[in-house]
């Protein structure tokens, strides 16, 4: 049975209300936070936070990764963002991005551990295991589901490129074509590989791609875009994470939020004004 509001509606509200496609990849690596955030207990928690107040009206989603956090034993810390995104900005998907995978009962504990113990709005997973390992995600309706499809990373090529007469990527996105019930189903397609985006695209019709690789890998745009756009000028998560964290933690003399803001709004506006140019074409396309 449908849901009567779907992750997917979820989304077209975020992007229509905020009149972005941008997501911010909170990844905080205490080794290069600021310095006050470095030495503070609860430095990634806090520094985490502040990014989030000074790009949340540019942004559809934030996107915390959870080995950050889980790595120093700050669980506690990222459900405590998620908990500060949800009451500031109720509008803004938060995308849990852990890349769970497994069967049975253990698949369904990460998903409890995903949408109860953090309350997560989205995941990130990993479908190597098959449906079975999936359906336990999809069983919450009104949360999301981003499968790994085509990956931004360099070495992803060997398997999900593989046969090269069917590779597997479209055999992903098949399945979630599929499996995309409840419309709670995503796909990651990496920014890198903008003709494998493509592909994705025209296979899954609608479904929301989020997208990495964007900034720190050098993924372009333009090409993001044309390929990637849904019929409506929408249908992107595009993740920027170090690019923006980053964009002024080397100076301790600056404030570390307005360089993180305006990286942030140089790419929403460089989406913006090339979304002007793509959406007819993506449109007449679909």
């Amino acid at each position: 049975m449908s849901v009567a509001f779907t992750f997917h509606d979820r989304l077209k509200e975020s992007w229509s209300h905020s009149g972005s496609l941008i997501c911010v990849g909170l990844d905080p690596d205490r080794n290069r936070l600021p310095a006050a955030f470095r030495q503070s207990p609860s430095g990634l928690r806090d520094f985490c936070c502040a990014i989030a107040e000074a790009t949340a009206d540019l942004v559809c989603a934030f996107k915390p990764q959870a080995a950050y956090f889980a790595a120093e034993g700050a669980e506690d810390q990222l459900a405590s963002v998620i908990a500060f995104i949800h009451q500031r900005w109720p509008e803004i998907p938060v995308i849990l991005d852990a890349k769970r995978s497994d069967i049975g009962a253990t698949a369904e504990l990460y998903a409890k551990e995903v949408f109860e113990r953090y309350n997560a709005d989205a995941v990130t997973i990993n479908p190597y295991l098959g449906e079975e390992s999936v359906r336990p995600f999809l069983s919450y309706p009104g949360r999301g589901v981003a499968l790994l499809c085509r990956t931004s990373n360099a070495g992803s090529g060997w398997l999900q490129q593989h046969p090269p007469e069917a590779p597997l990527y479209l055999r992903v996105a098949a399945a979630a074509r599929e499996w995309n019930r409840d419309g709670n189903l995503m796909l990651v397609a990496g920014a890198t590989y903008p003709e494998e985006l493509a592909q994705i695209r025209q296979a899954v019709g609608g479904m929301p791609l989020l997208v990495p690789g964007i900034g720190a890998q050098g993924g372009d745009l333009a090409q993001v875009l044309q390929a990637g756009l849904d019929g409506d000028g929408q249908g992107l998560i595009i993740n920027a994470s170090r690019s923006v964290l980053y964009a002024g933690t080397d100076d301790d003399s600056a404030p570390f939020e307005e360089a993180s803001r305006d990286a942030a709004l140089a790419l929403w506006q460089e989406v913006n004004a090339l979304r002007d140019v793509q959406a007819p074409a993506a449109a007449r396309s679909q």
